[in-house]
């Protein structure tokens, strides 16, 4: 699995030459629309910095951690950034658009709640809406509006395309998502193998500033999308050992490798794994491995 998507990254992957006239719109927060004709035919499972909103006129599949859904008609894609997801098209005739904006942006002025309580973007949600010819339409023109608006020199076209982009929301609202998810065969495979990826990116940690963000399975199994029973059941299966006890593994991997190479002070370590107290970081070094984060680095000496 990639590391997250950055706008930065998108750009880069994507439109390079659109990066100094497009990246950041100050405090208004971030908003760009293109054509697929932009979009890999086969996106790296991710991620992303950044919402995004696709209507696919081609065909493909869309991965996720434990199922997939085999897109053979026009659909409307929602992502979040809680999401990871890849995209793997079928054949090279892929047309639509797609827009990227962050969540400062949708909010800006507005009294939209919060879009991961939205039913488009939460997890656990269905992200994917099927069109038929009348939907697609609907949502075709607004597109169209916006790859003209995005070009304009109005001076509040930014207030434009925030509103376009609540009509498409709304539009959205009232469809029925698709419901044709498919399960992988090896299911639990695929998901042990994702959470240990996962697992591993979320090391070494460079500063205590840069504290570990994932410490609990339910941590992991909702960056996955997935329950926590079914990341427990399958971690179990296919490693014999438990998703806590793998995290538990690398944190004392990692907390051994800063009393070693490092200068940081205990309290240092212990914030950056993630502890909200020293106490309890000395505590739970001691608990499994029966000595504690300071007699360890006096061994050292």
């Amino acid at each position: 699995m990639e590391s997250h998507e950055s706008l930065n990254d998108f750009y880069e992957r994507n439109a390079p030459n659109l990066m100094s006239s497009c990246i950041g719109i100050n405090k208004m927060g971030h908003f760009n629309v293109f054509s697929r004709e932009h979009c890999s035919l086969l996106t790296p499972y991710s991620r992303r910095y950044y919402y995004k909103v696709s209507l696919i006129i081609g065909k493909g599949k869309l991965h996720y951690a434990d199922k997939w859904i085999k897109v053979d008609r026009p659909a409307l894609l929602f992502s979040n950034p809680n999401i990871p997801y890849s995209w793997e098209a079928d054949d090279a005739n892929q047309k639509g658009w797609f827009c990227l904006f962050t969540d400062q942006f949708l909010h800006n002025g507005s009294r939209m709640g919060n879009l991961q309580d939205s039913p488009l973007f939460k997890i656990g949600g269905t992200p994917v809406f099927f069109l038929d010819e009348e939907q697609q339409k609907i949502l075709s023109d607004i597109y169209a509006k916006m790859m003209t608006e995005i070009q304009s020199e109005y001076i509040h076209k930014y207030d434009m395309l925030r509103a376009y982009l609540h009509l498409m929301i709304h539009e959205t609202i009232r469809m029925q998502p698709a419901e044709s998810f498919e399960p992988y065969q090896n299911a639990s495979q695929r998901v042990a193998a994702l959470f240990m990826e996962l697992l591993e990116r979320q090391f070494p940690i460079d500063s205590p500033a840069a504290f570990l963000k994932l410490k609990t399975p339910n941590d992991y199994a909702q960056s996955l999308s997935i329950h926590v029973n079914s990341l427990n059941r399958s971690v179990k299966e296919i490693t014999g050992k438990t998703t806590s006890q793998q995290i538990t593994a690398k944190i004392i991997q990692e907390a051994h490798a800063l009393l070693t190479y490092t200068d940081w002070n205990i309290s240092e370590i212990a914030y950056g794994l993630g502890f909200e107290e020293p106490a309890y970081f000395t505590n739970y070094f001691k608990k499994q491995t029966g000595i504690t984060p300071n007699a360890l680095r006096t061994n050292l000496v």
